[in-house]
């Protein structure tokens, strides 16, 4: 199924009117995170720690009498309602039910669903699931392959449990000469910013290299009708939203993005921020090729569609500055630490696209 439509799919510009929300957020007091265990009837609140990782959400591991739980407080403007929220849930519930890593969350026993109101917030309450984070270059080749297969085997089951995607005529991408005006305006941003630091001096450099190589690739940006097919993906598949345990995936977490997309792009998308060396980005292609060749063998993708998303992916990137938007033009500083091996991922890429591009698609 088509319709005419073709969707805008540039880079995510941050909204600069919204204040930076997730975990600057206020933190959710002790009470509030009693009474929210109450509703669920899972007993008394022992004690309760912030979870570190992620950037837009609030999460607790608390310990009750009946149990270890993860407790979510959703506070991202994009994900915090309850009808998202719910739908989410609900595709969690199925893909478990499939037999696939995914953790549903509970019921609610006072209100309807797995949502919890209190306090102008909503909270939801996960079984807490022992594994840790592991780095795509930590794990073995086999395990690349497990993790690839796995991708293509949620994207298949997500056609079963969520409703069917209408295929839009295309996507527009973003534009080089508005992506130049951006990149112009952060590097001035950049050379004033005070106190004037190491990451300054990199923006202030790796924004210049930005210009000169938008000039030299505008005339490579994708035609709107060169998409790979639109699919329900996960919607930000990477390292910290999967957990390993045993060498195996003990679950895939964050469910918050699950969405439409062009589905091969997620495939790549993830491996540019599963298997990038953290300090250069440079990706480890043996790696790549071994978690690509998994994925399109469950059927999820072609080559050709793999070899669209990566260039796709690659524009996408080049025309991407979230990170620096954050930095200087809302002084929210939680991501500079990945902008480095952002930046010099990208540089490197566009030395080695078609080292890169045969890695996925070969």
């Amino acid at each position: 199924m088509t319709f005419s439509q073709t969707l805008a799919c540039a880079p995510a510009r941050p909204d600069l009117s919204a204040p930076p929300i997730g975990t600057l957020s206020p933190p959710v007091p002790h009470p509030a995170l009693a009474e929210v265990l109450r509703r669920y009837r899972v007993g008394r609140l022992l004690a309760a720690e912030p979870v570190a990782e992620g950037l837009l959400n609030r999460g607790y591991r608390v310990r009750a009498e009946a149990g270890t739980y993860f407790l979510k407080c959703y506070v991202d403007a994009a994900t915090a309602n309850r009808t998202a929220i719910s739908d989410h849930h609900r595709a969690m519930a199925a893909l478990n039910a499939l037999g696939l890593p995914v953790a549903p969350p509970l019921g609610c026993g006072e209100e309807p669903g797995t949502v919890a109101a209190f306090g102008g917030r909503l909270f939801a309450l996960f079984p807490w699931v022992d594994g840790r984070h592991q780095h795509g270059t930590e794990l073995s080749l086999p395990q690349c392959d497990a993790l690839g297969a796995l991708l293509g085997r949620l994207h298949g089951a997500l056609d079963d449990v969520c409703a069917p995607v209408a295929q839009p005529a295309g996507y527009r991408t973003a534009d080089p000469l508005d992506s130049a005006a951006l990149a112009r305006d952060l590097r001035l941003r950049a050379r004033n910013h005070r106190p004037h630091g190491e990451l300054d001096v990199l923006a202030e450099r790796r924004l210049t290299e930005r210009l000169d190589l938008l000039a030299e690739y505008a005339h490579r940006r994708p035609a709107p009708q060169a998409a790979p097919p639109t699919g329900w993906t996960h919607g930000d598949f990477h390292g910290l939203n999967l957990l390993h345990r045993d060498g195996r995936i003990s679950a895939v977490l964050d469910w918050d993005k699950l969405g439409p997309q062009p589905r091969a792009e997620e495939a790549v998308r993830a491996a540019t921020l599963v298997f990038n060396d953290r300090t250069t980005g440079v990706l480890d292609l043996v790696r790549v090729r071994h978690y690509s060749q998994a994925y399109r063998a469950t059927g999820a993708a072609t080559a050709e569609h793999l070899a669209a998303a990566v260039h796709r992916v690659w524009w996408e990137r080049l025309n991407d500055f979230w990170m620096l938007q954050w930095r200087y033009q809302r002084a929210d500083h939680r991501a500079d630490p990945l902008y480095p091996a952002s930046a010099g991922q990208l540089a490197w890429w566009c030395q080695e696209y078609e080292q890169v591009l045969d890695a996925f698609a070969n």
